[in-house]
């Protein structure tokens, strides 16, 4: 077994996880993929993704003080978004490097991400986005990748400060009305046409112009990440318009 060492100087600790394969068909990766760890305790988290029978780790784990511990080599696949899509791929693992960030998440009570861990993730992810030039774009969240099953890093990941720092892609949402906008049930050419701007961003919904449970959980999702303020899985003018002025400023990245 090839000894790990640190990708980043960054790195303050290594403890290698055998959950990994070799990338698929790709040069090297193109995507980070941001993660909250789910759990009440980092240290807990941290040997569930080195353990053997988990079947599941990441490239990095950043824990609430702002150590980082790497498990995996960047070259290899870490077994981290599971069952995902972006852009029309499917296989997220052998595209991205994967960093899980301690945080108890939804079911625990959702605390704030401290600031010292912020600055942190902001650091590591400077490195990694520079050595691998990574499109702004192309940061996202768990549940970007993975809408109908995940939920990570959640609403409370402060995604404008990261981009504020040069991480990610980030547009001021529109204002937020009253109008009804689109939901769950509606059918038409105003659903296929919010789907076909999700999907043009990234996101994996088909255009079928089915406003259906699915479409919903991708709606819920972008809203985590770029309207955070109100999360109801609604497509509403505040809503469109914001994915709007994403997909603009996604064109103007060099």
């Amino acid at each position: 077994m090839l000894t790990l060492r640190p990708n980043s100087p960054l790195v303050a600790t290594i403890k290698p996880s055998p959950n990994h394969d070799a990338r698929s068909d790709v040069g090297h990766p193109d995507m980070l993929v941001l993660h909250y760890t789910g759990m009440a305790d980092g240290g807990a988290a941290l040997e569930r993704l080195c353990a053997p029978d988990s079947r599941v780790s990441a490239h990095y784990v950043l824990f609430e003080d702002g150590r980082i511990v790497q498990c995996v080599a960047e070259a290899r696949r870490a077994w981290h978004a599971g069952e995902s899509s972006w852009e029309g791929e499917s296989d997220i693992n052998s595209r991205s490097i994967g960093i899980e960030i301690v945080n108890p998440g939804h079911d625990l009570g959702c605390p704030d991400f401290p600031a010292v861990q912020i600055e942190a993730v902001i650091a590591l992810c400077h490195d990694i986005i520079t050595r691998h030039r990574i499109r702004a774009d192309l940061v996202v969240g768990h549940s970007d990748a993975a809408p109908h099953r995940k939920r990570d890093p959640g609403e409370k990941f402060p995604w404008r400060r990261l981009y504020e720092a040069g991480v990610g892609l980030w547009v001021e949402p529109v204002e937020i009305t009253t109008d009804a906008g689109l939901r769950l049930g509606d059918h038409g050419t105003a659903v296929a046409r919010v789907q076909a701007l999700l999907g043009t961003y990234g996101y994996g919904v088909t255009r079928s112009g089915s406003f259906d449970e699915f479409t919903r959980h991708v709606v819920v999702a972008f809203q985590r990440h770029f309207r955070p303020a109100l999360i109801d899985g609604v497509a509403d003018r505040s809503t469109i318009a914001t994915l709007e002025r994403l997909i603009i400023a996604r064109a103007a990245i060099p």
